[in-house]
């Protein structure tokens, strides 16, 4: 699901939902490299959920749009001075889907794409993704192309061990019972990357 990195199905994605980035840190940093308040924001692939709400309490105008296999946008041109996507398969870098961003943005206009940096503790639940590879690279197709890349440092905070270990073995099994375990502290660290640039006609 967009609005989370990661769906676990009922009701686990809720508590996921509920401990991930309590402090806020990721709708700060949107909005200080967008910046979204008082802008027309496209969430891509977006659910009116946690991001969107925290999106228009900072004084964005969010509005939500899909993205086709060949990276059309659905949204009229020129509708956004900032088109973001959360943790989705759109990844900005290929020229059909420069193109499609440059066309939804106005001139300036920024494009933020939200992903998983890895290096963490949330890395050892999740195994091997895309994002703990070659994105984050600095001879990566996002970084060669362009972006510039900000590492928030979050966490997925439980309310205390006991809580955390019951959730992290319902939700993951036995690698989310191995890193409970370990845990000292009632938080898992988790790193998201924003790869942000800024989009013209040419891209």
């Amino acid at each position: 699901m967009a609005d989370l990195p990661i769906d676990l199905g009922e009701p686990l994605t809720d508590r996921l939902a509920s401990v991930l980035d309590v402090e806020a840190k990721i709708p700060r940093a949107l909005d200080a490299l967008g910046p979204i308040a008082g802008r027309d924001v496209v969430l891509l692939d977006g659910v009116d959920g946690i991001r969107a709400r925290q999106l228009n309490d900072l004084g964005a105008r969010v509005t939500f749009a899909g993205a086709s296999p060949d990276a059309r946008i659905e949204a009229p041109d020129g509708s956004a001075d900032v088109l973001v996507s959360l943790w989705g398969p759109y990844r900005g870098a290929s020229p059909a889907e420069g193109t499609e961003a440059a066309r939804v943005l106005r001139p300036g206009g920024r494009l933020l794409l939200l992903l998983d940096y890895g290096r963490d503790d949330v890395s050892r639940l999740r195994g091997d993704i895309p994002e703990y590879g070659a994105l984050s690279r600095r001879d990566g197709p996002l970084l060669r192309g362009g972006f510039k890349v900000r590492v928030v440092h979050c966490f997925w905070t439980f309310a205390s061990l006991g809580d955390a270990r019951t959730f992290l073995e319902a939700a993951f099994g036995a690698i989310g019972r191995e890193v409970a375990s370990a845990m000292q502290r009632p938080r898992l660290s988790y790193n998201i990357a924003v790869y942000h640039r800024t989009m013209d006609a040419t891209a």
